[in-house]
């Protein structure tokens, strides 16, 4: 069944067939909050376990309908895989950031899950932030296996900075369609391929 879809100011709605959000954020009491958006661009997320989409499509669409009911808050885009990079940084030109998001693609910084380093280079976004309210909302589809920063010392110092990390696992754990290349018609081919996830990590995160 479906899991929890929240809709409070600084929770990002999911509208994923089987959504799993970590954590349970609270209703954001201020206007003009800086969120980071961060999100896992490792091969994995080419996973077409959302058919007749993959988890990048989903992920996106998701991040574009949270970004059009914001009104006064500062919103940065960071990608990740082996390693982790800002996209966008903190601006209110969502115009910007939606042009943006479409140029996020699968692969497109080193392979791998850093997400210690996602959440390092998130923190670098909202370091110099004055806004009365700061969050961060990483969204993965797999276990950690990269980076220099452990995950759990960087939701540390996430604490220490006064930053609200959600985290939202995208896709399920198991066997799931993955790209092996086209037939002889040029239609694409999915071999069922385990994808390790780990929701108990994410979920340590959030706490």
């Amino acid at each position: 069944g479906a899991g929890p879809v929240l809709a409070q100011q600084g929770a990002l709605v999911v509208a994923l067939a089987r959504p799993q959000l970590v954590g349970t954020p609270e209703a954001e009491e201020t206007e003009g909050i800086d969120i980071t958006l961060v999100l896992d661009t490792s091969c994995s997320m080419s996973a077409a376990d959302f058919q007749p989409q993959d988890r990048m499509f989903v992920a996106k669409k998701s991040i574009g309908e949270f970004v059009k009911k914001r009104t006064s808050d500062r919103i940065s885009l960071v990608v990740f895989g082996g390693e982790a990079a800002t996209w966008v940084p903190l601006t209110l030109d969502y115009s910007l950031v939606m042009e943006m998001l479409e140029e996020i693609e699968v692969g497109m910084v080193e392979d791998g899950t850093a997400i210690g380093n996602a959440i390092g280079t998130g923190l670098n976004r909202l370091r110099a932030s004055e806004a009365k309210s700061k969050v961060m909302i990483l969204l993965t589809d797999g276990d950690s296996n990269a980076g220099e920063i452990s995950p759990m010392a960087a939701a540390e110092l996430a604490q220490q900075m006064g930053v609200k990390v959600y985290t939202i696992l995208i896709g399920q754990g198991g066997a799931v369609p993955f790209p092996a290349g086209k037939d002889l018609f040029g239609r694409p081919v999915f071999r069922k391929t385990v994808i390790p996830t780990n929701p108990e990590l994410l979920e340590k995160i959030a706490k």
